[in-house]
């Protein structure tokens, strides 16, 4: 059957660098782009036409099917990204791990299916490079350390020669002590960055590419709402690319010593409801914001300091709330002191976890299905402290969690 009418094949579907399959509700292939035609050994003819199951070891197939049906009969757009590679099968018989991501849309009143395919070896090899240059990083710091080592061991034996200026000898020493601390620990920050940057960045980048083609696909007037809905996924994809960049620099300005607070007089309820309006394209379905204040208005603090806080802590809350969530945001101001508090009747926050809530890199045991790089409430304790004020937690598990910023104006 000649589907051209519903398929429209242009130009990203013809030189995507990805696999992309078009199906039917049946789970037969309607199209395969040439980039998974050359990646699997098939020409269009001897694809076109054959169940999605021809691309799965034979094992699979029963289990595939069912997976197929109950997916068609509630077909959304969702990632199939599994801790274990899923496995395909070239002509030849090989078989590859995959990554598939689904997306489906209707048209003259037939379901059709969307699978993008990445295939994994290409992104080893990425990660293997990623792995070489951490390697060549760690023999740098491991050379540079044992330099160090060298100059205290040195140093060790002039004290003992000189027997004098104790004192400035003693602390030269302990800053080569203290420099092979930072040395050490820069080791491991760099390890956990690389690491964590191959992940994070991958699913934002999937999100845009995506999004991309399928906005390609809806040329009518009548599906501009969908046009519209992918244009904001790829914003809101971009955006978190923006966030974790920022929360990267940010840590990178603390540890330098280059965020310092610069205080002006402004009015606090007017500038939390401006950060709070900001916030509303990032809430889920339903979800409410409540803000009280007490006290005086006018403070003299840091606002671009306070706003970065907010940010942080509202948009954990946001984040970790049910879609039916009511985040509380709340700021009083005494005659030295402004406490700024915000709550949320979220998943909660594990016990074993609260010791090591404000470490760099850390994320609670129990949100593991959730974007982020365990940088914010880092950076949050880091801005309060350089703002004379400290930041104290409550939580319980499935009831909701509490985060209070005390301030000393």
């Amino acid at each position: 059957m000649n589907y051209s009418h519903v398929i429209d094949s242009n130009v990203l579907f013809n030189n995507a660098t990805m696999g992309i399959i078009i199906a039917d509700e049946s789970g037969c292939i309607l199209m395969a782009n040439p980039f998974l035609l050359n990646e699997f050994g098939y020409s269009e003819s001897e694809i076109n036409g054959q169940k999605i199951e021809k691309l799965i070891p034979q094992r699979f197939h029963s289990q595939h099917q069912q997976l197929r049906e109950v997916y068609s009969a509630n077909p959304r757009n969702r990632t199939m990204e599994e801790k274990q590679d899923i496995l395909a099968v070239r002509k030849d018989g090989s078989e590859v791990p995959v990554e598939v991501s689904l997306g489906s849309y209707k048209t003259d009143g037939r379901q059709f299916f969307i699978a993008f395919v990445s295939f994994i070896p290409g992104r080893k090899n990425a990660e293997n490079t990623l792995k070489q240059l951490n390697t060549e990083l760690e023999k740098i710091v491991t050379a540079r350390t044992e330099s160090l080592m060298e100059t205290v061991r040195q140093l060790g034996e002039q004290i003992k020669e000189a027997k004098a200026k104790d004192a400035e000898l003693q602390r030269v020493n302990n800053f080569l002590n203290e420099s092979l601390e930072k040395e050490k620990e820069l080791n491991q920050l760099k390890s956990r960055f690389v690491s964590m940057a191959s992940h994070e960045f991958r699913t934002p980048l999937s999100a845009i590419l995506s999004s991309a083609y399928l906005v390609s696909q809806y040329n009518d007037q009548a599906e501009l709402q969908k046009r519209e809905k992918h244009v904001q996924r790829i914003v809101s994809s971009a955006t978190l690319l923006t966030g974790i960049l920022n929360d990267f620099l940010s840590v990178g300005k603390i540890e330098e010593g280059k965020i310092t607070e610069k205080k002006v007089d402004f009015n606090l309820e007017d500038h939390i409801m401006t950060i709070i309006s900001e916030m509303d394209g990032l809430k889920k379905n339903k979800q409410k914001i409540a803000y009280h204040h007490t006290g005086n208005v006018i403070v003299q603090s840091d606002p671009i300091l306070l706003k970065h806080i907010v940010l942080n802590l509202v948009s954990n809350a946001i984040k970790f709330s049910p879609a039916d969530g009511e985040i509380v945001l709340q700021t009083s101001v005494s005659e030295k002191t402004l406490v700024l508090s915000v709550s949320d009747n979220g998943m909660g926050i594990p016990e074993s976890d609260m010791q090591h809530l404000f470490e760099r890199f850390y994320r609670g045991s129990n949100v593991s299905n959730i974007q982020g790089t365990g940088l914010g409430l880092h950076i949050v304790r880091k801005y309060a402290e350089v703002m004379n004020g400290s930041i104290s937690c409550r939580s319980e598990l499935n009831k909701g969690t509490e985060f209070s910023i005390t301030i000393h104006l």
